[in-house]
C-alpha cells in the first residue's frame, strides 16, 4: 500500500529527499508520490514536518 501526501503539503522537499526509490516529485501545488514506484518504507511520512503524509 502506497502512502500519499495530503494538501495540507507545504511543498518544502523533505519527503523528496528521504525516499530510497525516488517515488517523490514536485507536482502541481504539493509533491506527488508515484504509487507503482513506492516501497511503502514510511521514510518520507517521518520526514514530514506537517504530517501530510499518511499510508493510503
Amino acid at each position: 500500500m502506497a502512502h500519499v501526501i495530503s494538501d495540507e503539503c507545504v511543498s518544502c522537499g523533505s519527503c523528496e529527499a528521504e525516499c530510497p526509490v525516488g517515488a517523490i516529485s514536485e507536482g502541481d501545488g504539493k509533491y506527488e508520490i508515484d504509487a507503482d514506484a513506492c516501497i511503502d518504507c514510511g521514510a518520507c511520512e517521518d520526514a514530514c514536518p506537517t504530517g501530510a503524509i499518511s499510508a493510503e
